[in-house]
């Protein structure tokens, strides 16, 4: 085997039992065959319409979909994931054209198909997945933009220059000289393109399993055909004057710098959506067989399909994440499903041809301008915003428009190196003194560049003073570390006194003290948390502690280390007795750890949870008292303020529910379940506007049942006698939210929206730091740059109930 292959997989025999003895029968689910179809009627358009936005020959998008479906396909490592000619390519192969030609773009596709080979042998693969999200992001925004900005003119009757400034300073004189049959075929395109998957009714599920970008280019095509409009059409030449690949010719540097582009676009792209479709599958339920992406082996793949593209005239081909998504929620269950497809688009380019050649030109812009402009997401801007990278993505973005892709990334790389310094260097170190306590705060990194100031503070500190010293950042540098603890000893050794504490978590330093002065905070990592309870470095190789004796070392770890914390404030719980200000209903579920979610500590939740977060509606003939039991005490008792049910992904009552068939045996489980039978129907009645996540479409058929699962058990507690006398006075709130554990983000129901949306809870952090002001405090978190945060001695307390009480002065959810 040579040293490049991959390593192979042995299975003792395949799901559906051994092969027959001395031969491999080949099989094809009839899942994979279906999924194949929809992906093929997908790809056909997609594919003549980014060949022509490239400017290459219209047979180069069907070369580059077949092979990337039979060759990267078959040799891939991720085997749902279909590729082809993308998107992301068009900017790149349109300038490689514009300035080699059409043969030479070739040759660079297959020395960029070496190099992928080449970057799989190394198994360096993960290492395209430490490029900047905001980066990747900002690429393909670009790229959208440019193509958006091309398209334009042909839309409008016209053609594209080769560059955005051109085409926009085209763009009047274009729209002076508008050809009305292009504008009307291409707004046809783009109607059905919009409205197709928002057919409602039953009617609308079973049209809405017709692919949007086939209906809209096959409308406009016979709209054009039937009334006869002049319109320039495919047009597709005799495969025997079909140009192949030639030896690139140019200046070395730039075909160079071109066979760099190609690579580094078509390698992270389709990395990138591997990783994306291994989460797609993960989410589906039943795809337990289906493996990890191997991302060196989908490198070799890659990279395989670009040297075979290039050799017979296609496209550049990378993974494509339209065709991918549509292949995993199609029910694909292996790779034939993406061979198929590619065996589709084969047939179809030798026997559709009068067909093909009968599509408007100006019907294909319309589909790929739409796609270039879904490049621009939303989502995408929101999650950078989020994470303050807005400068990284913008700088990418424009980059790429008026610089080209590599200089655009390269751009936006440097930007990200030089805010990830800033943030670096930007560490804010305070002391004070109060009632004898001196007190030294350190807010963000700690490193070598923050330790003369860090000096300066400690040595403000008198001598026999007693003094704490507050790390609030997760990294401590090596030099930081001997600077903090040298004068720790020193401090001691006159006299004084020194407690070092990090409120957030334990600060990692680039010494790691030994496991027997490790002392873990509230709400450490879970990595930190074994650490020091079995006093091993956490991984695989950690070894098996007995249940009962790993139970016995948590509770000696609480005793030691968080009991001394929390023992003040829960003595006065104990005297004063509890007073929630919240009833918060929620799954058993392990992963959901309420308090840590909703950053509450002791006496601020009255919790309730069961299998699936039902609440059964009230009555003897439901059979169950102990939630009732609860909701009645939380609002009559307890005085309870608000009462919020939350869900979350993956809920494995949820999957059962989907499961269910009517003879299944009457065990606990399915006794209980049949409280969760509304949801089902609910979700069957409201199919396209039920409720939904902010941003995009549920991922499969789980998601949209938990979240109209807890849309429903809301309405359960509307039917409670005590909610709804509560209700009625004002006095209680009721709140839906969902948990994505993947994802750690909750989300809210907005119950104003139609069908009822769960938006990303952020308390308008985006919106303040957008406005200059300062960033405001995210739900469930601490804010970072707080003044007066952790100045009034308050460690002995836990930190959840002080930052409840913050939320609940600034959000109408409070704490849930």
């Amino acid at each position: 085997m040579p040293a490049c292959a991959p390593p192979r997989t042995q299975h003792p025999h395949p799901p559906h039992g051994p092969p027959a003895a001395g031969h491999r029968r080949f099989r094809v689910e009839g899942a994979d065959l279906s999924a194949s179809v929809a992906v093929f009627l997908i790809a056909l358009p997609l594919s003549l319409g980014i060949a022509l936005a490239t400017g290459a020959p219209l047979q180069a998008g069907l070369v580059a979909a077949a092979v990337g479906g039979l060759v990267a396909g078959r040799l891939g490592g991720c085997p749902l994931q279909v590729s082809g000619p993308a998107a992301g390519l068009t900017v790149v192969t349109a300038d490689l054209i514009h300035r080699y030609g059409w043969r030479t773009t070739c040759g660079i596709t297959v020395l960029a198909g070496l190099a992928q080979l080449g970057l799989g042998c190394l198994r360096v693969a993960r290492g395209a997945l430490a490029v900047s999200p905001a980066v990747v992001h900002g690429m393909l925004a670009g790229i959208g933009v440019t193509i958006a900005v091309a398209q334009l003119h042909i839309v409008l009757g016209g053609s594209p220059d080769s560059s955005v400034l051109a085409n926009l300073e085209a763009l009047p004189a274009q729209l002076a000289r508008v050809d009305p049959a292009a504008v009307s075929m291409s707004a046809l395109t783009l109607t059905l393109l919009l409205a197709w998957p928002r057919i409602p009714g039953r009617a609308g599920r079973l049209l809405r399993r017709i692919p949007a970008a086939l209906v809209a280019v096959a409308g406009a095509t016979a709209t054009a055909a039937l009334s006869g409009l002049a319109l320039p059409r495919v047009g597709l030449p005799s495969w025997s004057s079909h140009a192949l690949a030639g030896l690139p010719e140019g200046p070395v540097l730039g075909v160079a710098a071109a066979v760099l582009t190609t690579t580094l676009v078509c390698s992270v792209q389709s990395l990138l959506g591997a990783v994306a479709v291994d989460k797609l599958v993960t989410a589906r339920p039943g795809s337990a067989h289906v493996g990890r992406s191997n991302l060196d082996r989908e490198l070799l793949g890659q990279g395989a399909a670009n040297i075979v593209s290039g050799t017979l005239g296609g496209l550049p081909v990378a993974g494509v994440a339209v065709r991918s998504t549509a292949n995993v929620n199609s029910g694909a269950v292996s790779r034939n499903s993406t061979m198929l497809h590619g065996v589709f688009v084969v047939v179809a380019a030798l026997l559709m041809v009068p067909l093909l050649e009968r599509i408007p030109l100006a019907s294909l812009a319309a589909l790929v301008m739409a796609v270039g402009i879904q490049m621009v997401s939303l989502h995408h801007i929101r999650t950078v915003t989020r994470h303050r990278e807005v400068l990284v993505y913008a700088a990418t973005t424009l980059g790429v428009v008026f610089l080209g892709v590599l200089a655009g990334v390269a751009l936006g790389v440097a930007v990200a190196v030089a805010l990830a310094l800033h943030r670096l260097t930007r560490t804010r170190i305070t002391h004070d003194q109060k009632e004898g306590v001196h007190r030294v705060h350190v807010r963000g990194q700690l490193t070598f560049l923050a330790v003369p100031r860090l000096s300066r503070a400690l040595h403000l500190v008198p001598q026999g003073a007693h003094a704490v010293v507050e790390l609030d950042g997760s990294f401590m540098d090596h030099a930081a570390y001997e600077s903090l603890q040298d004068w720790q000893n020193s401090h001691t050794a006159r006299g004084g006194s020194a407690e070092l504490r990090g409120r957030r978590a334990a600060v990692r330093t680039a010494e790691p003290a030994p496991a027997a002065v490790c002392r873990c905070r509230p709400w450490t990592p879970w990595r930190n948390h074994r650490t020091c309870l079995t006093g091993a470095s956490p991984g695989p190789a950690a070894p098996a502690v007995p249940a009962a004796q790993e139970l016995a070392r948590g509770i000696s770890s609480f005793q030691r280390n968080t009991a001394p914390l929390v023992r003040e404030e829960l003595a006065r719980l104990a005297r004063e007795g509890q007073r929630p200000s919240q009833l918060f209903l929620t799954c058993a579920d392990s992963r959901l750890v309420t308090s840590m979610i909703t950053a509450s500590g002791p006496g601020d939740l009255f919790v309730v949870r069961n299998v699936g977060n039902l609440v059964p509606p009230p009555g003897e003939e439901h059979g169950d008292d102990s939630v009732a039991a609860a909701i009645e005490y939380a609002v009559e008792v307890l005085k309870v303020r608000s009462i919020t049910v939350c869900g979350h992904s993956g809920c494995g009552a949820m999957q059962a529910l989907l499961a269910a068939g009517p003879g299944d045996a009457a065990t606990p489980l399915k006794r209980w379940l049949r409280h969760g039978l509304p949801s089902l129907t609910r979700m069957a009645e409201d199919h396209r506007a039920g409720p939904r996540l902010a941003g995009r479409a549920s991922a499969d058929a789980v998601e949209r049942l938990c979240l109209t699962n807890v849309v429903q058990q809301l309405d359960h507690l509307r039917a409670h006698g005590p909610v709804a006398r509560a209700l009625a006075a004002g006095a209680l709130e009721l709140h839906g939210m969902y948990f994505h554990v993947g994802e750690a983000q909750a989300y809210l129901l907005d119950g104003a929206a139609e069908g009822g949306v769960f938006g990303e809870v952020t308390e308008n952090a985006d919106d303040a730091e957008a406005a200059g002001g300062p960033p405001a405090r995210r739900w469930g978190m601490e804010d970072e740059h707080e003044e007066e945060e952790g100045k009034e001695g308050q460690e002995g307390k836990v930190e959840g109930r002080d930052v409840t009480a913050v939320k609940e002065a600034r959000s109408p959810v409070r704490a849930t």
